[in-house]
């Protein structure tokens, strides 16, 4: 499915410490790759990508670097497309046989993990100030780990509110106009509560049907914890979720979240995106990805708004796949010259032109009319370069991996009825035992 592709919902990397993770997992001190000299030895790299919708893009990608830059110094580049369903196995299988290639293609929010245990290196002696210069500031948020960047996306992504602005003027609903002007969590309950009255049985759709064993859940509903005022980790010292995620105001945001789920404002048992197309749930709660189908639905009706406040302003999840360099990389700088090429405009106009993702590079949105002031898709570039602050990037920490898979229960469970005050506690439990396990994930190095 393509919502796959485009937030990294296969299931999280755990080549390092989970949460079964003991003590004695603690990073590695060195690798092979020790930083880009200038210097570039002529021969073929190898590199793993995800097989979603980008595909056919990265493999025309790599085919004109090899025609081209490639040819011109020397190096080649052997690219292996590995399903989403099996990249988790196989990156694993890899790292366990020390086979990685020299680039890989990795979930953003897992790039601390790998980079913990000294999966990846820095591409800090190899990444030029023009190219640093022009990322949009979630990239560089996602991408840096212990004060250095280790990944670079050529694509963002972004969440919103999609609606039918027919169906809202039907209860006199207001149009915000922007991420500061987003409707308060209870203007959006009032607003669902007169649809439901006005005959749209469940007016908001929010892809539970996405499932709960990849980052969807996490993804989606973390906006919540952190309009709330909350976290999912205190980001401060990374050494504890108590206080942050297990907060009164995430609890009450949650709670209310879950109500809409039990007065059936929410479609819990929705199986495909057929309500939203349909218009029977007139609002659907999601990311970039759902555009272009929407779009072809509802035409000059459809409008796309911020997701709701729940008290601290509107957020929105942030992060995708992005590109970095292993510790088998015996030529970082020809390692350097791959990721280089691939966050060119060219190459990044070519791969969201096919996922309708946002464009990692200020350069590159300036030429996505889609994404410019006026267009349909300027509220994404609005969010994302409000990074940290309303594009809020999962947190960068090894304790991701466990995170997640916690927050992804605890969501679940919330669905299905559970008091969300226990369940957050549980969660903290939980993320917490994990980081002890780990004496706290120190920084590598």
């Amino acid at each position: 499915m393509q919502k796959r592709s485009l937030i990294g919902l296969a299931a999280t990397l755990t080549i390092a410490a989970t949460a079964t993770a003991t003590a004695s997992a603690l990073p590695a001190s060195g690798s092979a790759a020790t930083g880009c000299d200038g210097t570039i030895d002529e021969g073929t790299l190898s590199m793993f990508a995800h097989e979603g919708s980008e595909a056919d893009a990265y493999t025309a990608a790599i085919e004109a670097f090899n025609a081209g830059p490639g040819a011109d110094i020397g190096v080649s580049v052997d690219l292996t497309l590995i399903p989403e369903g099996q990249y988790t196995d196989q990156i694993n299988s890899a790292a366990a046989a020390g086979d990685l290639p020299a680039v890989l293609d990795f979930d953003g929010p897992n790039m601390a993990n790998l980079a913990w245990v000294g999966s990846l290196v820095s591409l800090e002696s190899c990444v030029t100030d023009e190219v640093r210069n022009n990322l949009l500031p979630s990239i560089v948020e996602q991408g840096t780990y212990n004060g250095e960047l280790y990944g670079l996306g050529s694509f963002d992504s972004g969440l919103g509110l999609y609606a039918w602005a027919s169906a809202l003027e039907e209860v006199g609903a207001r149009i915000p106009a922007g991420a500061d002007d987003a409707w308060t969590a209870d203007e959006l309950e009032q607003i669902l509560r007169d649809l439901q009255e006005a005959g749209y049985e469940h007016p908001l759709d929010t892809k539970f049907w996405y499932g709960v064993q990849g980052e969807w859940s996490t993804y989606a509903f973390a906006p919540i914890v952190w309009s709330a005022g909350g976290d999912l980790i205190d980001r401060e010292t990374g050494a504890t979720a108590d206080g942050a995620l297990n907060t009164p105001e995430v609890a009450a945001a949650l709670t209310q979240f879950q109500t809409w789920v039990t007065d059936g404002l929410i479609d819990a048992d929705a199986a495909d995106d057929s309500n939203f197309l349909e218009q029977r749930s007139p609002i659907s709660w999601v990311g970039h990805w759902m555009y272009v189908p929407y779009k072809e639905a509802a035409g000059d009706d459809l409008v796309v708004l911020p997701l709701p406040d729940f008290g601290n302003g509107t957020r929105t999840g942030m992060g995708s796949w992005a590109w970095g360099m292993t510790s088998n990389a015996g030529d970082p700088d020809a390692a350097w010259a791959v990721i280089e090429f691939l966050m060119s405009d060219e190459t990044i106009l070519a791969i969201t032109d096919v996922n309708g993702a946002i464009p990692g590079t200020r350069s590159a949105v300036e030429q996505s009319p889609l994404h410019q002031p006026g267009g349909d898709l300027e509220l994404f570039v609005e969010q994302l370069d409000g990074a940290p602050d309303v594009a809020v990037p999962r947190p960068v920490t090894p304790a991701y991996p466990t995170i997640t898979s916690v927050f992804r229960t605890l969501i679940d469970n919330i669905i299905q009825g559970a008091d969300v005050q226990v369940e957050l506690d549980a969660a903290v439990d939980e993320i917490d035992a994990d980081i002890e396990a780990n004496e706290g994930y120190p920084a590598p190095g």
